[in-house]
């Protein structure tokens, strides 16, 4: 008897702003990756499918994005264009008086 299947998983890649194509707010967007995985006997082995899409963090609509908007999303969320990296805090000047 052979055991095989697929599973999915779901991996968060960046956050970045932008403004909703649904409710037109600026808001924090999701970058998301869905990997799908062919499995034997429960063992992982391959993916099957790979998928991106961007999720609004203020209404919570899903929009499918293409591998080139992704990577491109992605580097603007991991700060190569001069912005803070997320979860970074910036550091404000010391004003002595």
């Amino acid at each position: 008897m052979i055991i095989f299947g697929t599973k999915g998983y779901l991996y968060q890649l960046a956050i970045v702003t932008l403004v909703c194509g649904r409710c037109g707010n600026p808001a924090a967007h999701t970058l998301r990756k869905r990997v799908t995985k062919f499995t034997l006997f429960f063992v992982p082995l391959f993916p099957v499918s790979t998928k991106y899409a961007t999720q609004c963090t203020f209404c919570g609509a899903e929009q499918k994005v293409t591998t080139e908007q992704a990577e491109q999303l992605q580097a603007q969320g991991s700060g190569e264009f001069g912005g803070q990296p997320y979860g970074q805090q910036q550091q404000q000047p010391y004003q002595g008086r």
